[in-house]
């Protein structure tokens, strides 16, 4: 659940929000390919600033450690799994639209390369073995968790999506708790390998045969 990609603004976004929005991507981008190359232990913030070309005191207005600067990467590839259920069409009852979303955002090709499903399997593998990455991660996915909720409670009732999540039921938590885990778990599984992004060992494959041992649990 990672994306190079950056994510779109807000229309309504100022032009200095954009500019940080903007900023705050460079420097995912810039930690990324350093984690990567070098690897976690061996970069420093100021490595990652000097790659984004900023100060080192600019940096730290962005995020506190290093490990949080690749959140923005693990909260797009987030968003657009969100995003992809929600615009699944209308028609398709929750199994079949959480499916369509599967095959959506985590095929390559379909707006994420195979090259950045490569840089996607290092920053989830990494996030296994640091404590600080793996914090980070963890977050990104328990917003992800609650951003689905109200995305199914829309789906399902016709509302507005709305942001509150205090009144989301149980069963609209738990919906979205295992579908989120279903994607979850299958691409740290299968980051945790050195199986292609495509095939029937890729993310996608496995997200999809996640889903269908669920079926007929109660859960859709």
């Amino acid at each position: 659940m990672t994306s190079s990609t950056p994510a779109p603004v807000p229309a309504s976004a100022s032009l200095t929000e954009r500019r940080k929005a903007e900023t705050r991507m460079e420097i995912a981008r810039a930690a990324a390919r350093l984690f990567v190359s070098r690897g976690l232990k061996a970069t420093r913030a100021e490595d990652i600033a000097g790659a984004a070309g900023i100060a080192p005191r600019t940096f730290y207005r962005y995020f506190a450690t290093k490990e949080e600067a690749v959140a923005p990467l693990y909260a797009e590839g987030a968003r657009r799994w969100a995003d992809a259920v929600r615009d699944a069409p209308r028609e398709l009852p929750l199994p079949q639209a959480l499916e369509h979303a599967v095959r959506h955002t985590l095929t390559p090709g379909e707006g994420v390369s195979a090259a950045a499903w490569e840089w996607a399997r290092t920053l989830i593998r990494l996030a296994a073995s640091s404590p600080a990455l793996g914090k980070v991660w963890a977050e990104v996915c328990h917003t992800s968790e609650e951003t689905l909720a109200r995305i199914l409670r829309e789906r399902r009732a016709g509302a507005p999506e709305h942001d509150d999540v205090t009144g989301l039921t149980a069963d609209e938590r738990f919906t979205a708790a295992v579908a989120d885990a279903a994607v979850r778990v299958a691409v740290e599984s299968w980051s945790r390998g050195d199986q292609p992004p495509t095939g029937p060992q890729g993310p996608a494959e496995l997200a999809l045969r996640n889903l269908e041992k669920l079926r007929g649990t109660g859960w859709e």
